[in-house]
């Protein structure tokens, strides 16, 4: 009987102190779903490009920084063909400016939008403060890094996906 309290003490408190992976906006965390529609009305899901790692893109075309990244992003997203995947997450209003920056910048990656500005759900998830901002998720969904851009985005990916 002594046996089975201590077996059952040990199990207790190794089932206490595991560290179960959650769902957040830390490194290390699982990022939150987004589940929105394209430019054509088709839900997204963040969780189908799993597999690869992922850029999270908030922006906005009235966001002239984010407009300026646009070919940065473009540039990185040719040079990891299968490897490296953009979820662009627009917090636009009005659909004809958002597609319309889409099609002039020739962004070939998956956009999604709810066209409700701040007040997205996946803005309110993430937290979206300012633009642009972005999470960098690896093949599994879980966050590296937060609001990364130019240089320190290329470094990274570079580290992530050596060349073969």
């Amino acid at each position: 009987m002594k046996k089975l309290f201590f077996v059952a003490l040990f199990l207790s408190f190794f089932a206490n102190n595991v560290q179960a992976q959650v769902v957040g906006l830390e490194i290390g965390d699982i990022a939150p779903e987004i589940d929105l529609p394209d430019t054509k009305g088709n839900n997204i899901a963040l969780s189908s490009l799993r597999g690869s790692v992922v850029l999270v893109d908030f922006w906005a075309t009235w966001c002239g920084p984010c407009i300026k990244e646009q070919p940065e992003l473009l540039k990185l997203y040719n040079s990891y063909p299968e490897k490296f995947s953009i979820y662009g997450v627009s917090l636009d209003t009005k659909k004809p400016a958002w597609t319309g920056m889409i099609a002039k910048l020739k962004l070939p990656w998956a956009q999604v939008s709810d066209l409700k500005y701040w007040s997205s759900q996946a803005a309110t998830d993430y937290m979206i403060q300012a633009l642009p901002y972005n999470f960098l998720l690896d093949k599994n969904g879980i966050i590296l890094a937060k609001n990364i851009h130019g240089n320190q985005l290329n470094q990274l990916l570079k580290e992530l996906m050596p060349s073969n």
